[in-house]
């Protein structure tokens, strides 16, 4: 799953935060529907990669050529450096960012995502790189439990808000289990100017920094390196990258 997401209007980005301090405050059906009203949504949603990026498949390149700005810093060899073996694309939807960002850096690249059609459309649009792909895990993050000690980088990139702030603290638990050493989580999604923006359309939220930075401290991570994605359209959120460990 990927979906770059358009600003709300101050008016009803005020109306929902006041009401909004909590992502259980946003949450007004149970856990089950929220995660189910997510799961339907995407199924309606285009293996495109229009489709994924929610309307603005435009910025594509602008996305994949900041992201790999940001984690080559971290790439190759040495004390501290992370290595090139195998990563984790979560939500990978039809494998936009496996494509363009990890196959071309890391030896075999693992995906995830919660929608079987996108992992499916992704054993075609990944082509003859494609063969370098091991797994396709078709399941929610908030059940899925990467290998223990498998992967150098596990790339989570739009998809944090639709989890819980529980399940989010949980699966990124899971995550640091499943790093080898010196490996690395990198979370880059849309954050909200202030408080939690809930989205009823896809069944997600849209948290601020500090609470993002409150979760992440929560599961026993630390944030390395922090930088917003410039380039991108004014009306869409704010998309920062935080490399974590």
């Amino acid at each position: 799953m990927n979906d770059c997401k358009k600003r709300q209007s101050a008016a009803a980005r005020a109306r929902k935060q006041r009401s909004c301090t909590k992502m259980e405050d946003c949450l007004i059906e149970d856990q089950t529907t929220f995660y189910s009203k997510a799961e339907h949504y995407w199924k309606d949603v285009p293996p495109t990669v229009d489709g994924m990026l929610g309307g603005y498949g435009s910025i594509s390149s602008i996305d994949i050529n900041g992201s790999k700005k940001f984690l080559q810093k971290f790439l190759g060899e040495g004390q501290g450096k992370t290595g090139t073996g195998c990563s984790l694309d979560c939500g990978a939807g039809i494998g936009r960012i496996t494509k363009r960002l990890l196959l071309p850096l890391f030896r075999t690249v693992d995906l995830v995502d919660v929608t079987q059609e996108f992992l499916d459309k992704a054993r075609t649009y990944l082509g003859e790189e494609g063969k370098r792909v091991e797994n396709y895990f078709c399941c929610g993050l908030q059940d899925f439990q990467p290998q223990p000690e498998r992967y150098d980088v596990i790339w989570i990139q739009w998809v944090i808000g639709h989890l819980t702030d529980d399940h989010l603290v949980e699966f990124l638990r899971r995550c640091q289990s499943g790093l080898r050493p010196n490996g690395l989580i990198v979370v880059k999604d849309n954050v909200a100017f202030e408080g939690i923006i809930p989205d009823d359309v896809d069944s997600s939220v849209c948290r601020d920094l500090n609470l993002l930075r409150h979760l992440v401290a929560k599961a026993g991570l630390s944030i390395i390196c922090e930088e917003q994605q410039q380039n991108f359209p004014e009306e869409i959120y704010q998309v920062h990258t935080l490399a974590l460990r």
